[in-house]
């Protein structure tokens, strides 16, 4: 029993880790400001999710580095949903001072196609043009 109760409260840790995004926060999440270095904002990556493809987000978040990262349901983020024309889930935008960059959505399969070098790629891109 005293394992259960460990697991349970390591699960539930990593399940409260995660940080969520919605319509009403979006916007000034996307514009958060936290530095980088030498004055520079790290950009904020959201993942756009749907609880019915659960099992294709994207799971090594915590493993990027120089990014801030959020998740939004699609179903509590009609607006945001819309705004940035998100039709499959998982998708994942890249923001830089609330400006889109790039974008990876995934393909009729639900499945995203860019893995976590990829998008550790570009988010060294994006943080490295910022330099200029």
């Amino acid at each position: 029993m005293k394992y259960l109760n460990i697991i349970l409260l390591l699960l539930s840790f990593n399940l409260t880790a995660q940080n969520w995004v919605t319509d009403e926060n979006f916007d000034n999440k996307i514009n958060e400001r936290q530095a980088f270095g030498d004055d520079q904002t790290l950009p904020v990556i959201v993942e756009f999710y749907a609880k019915f493809n659960d099992a294709n987000k994207f799971e090594e978040w915590s493993k990027l580095e120089n990014v801030i990262y959020y998740r939004a349901d699609i179903a509590l983020c009609p607006v945001a949903k819309k705004k940035y024309r998100v039709r499959m889930a998982p998708t994942l935008i890249i923001f830089k001072e609330g400006i889109k960059e790039i974008v990876f959505k995934a393909g009729l399969d639900l499945v995203l196609p860019a893995d976590l070098n990829e998008i550790q790629e570009s988010i060294n891109e994006i943080n490295n043009a910022s330099k200029f």
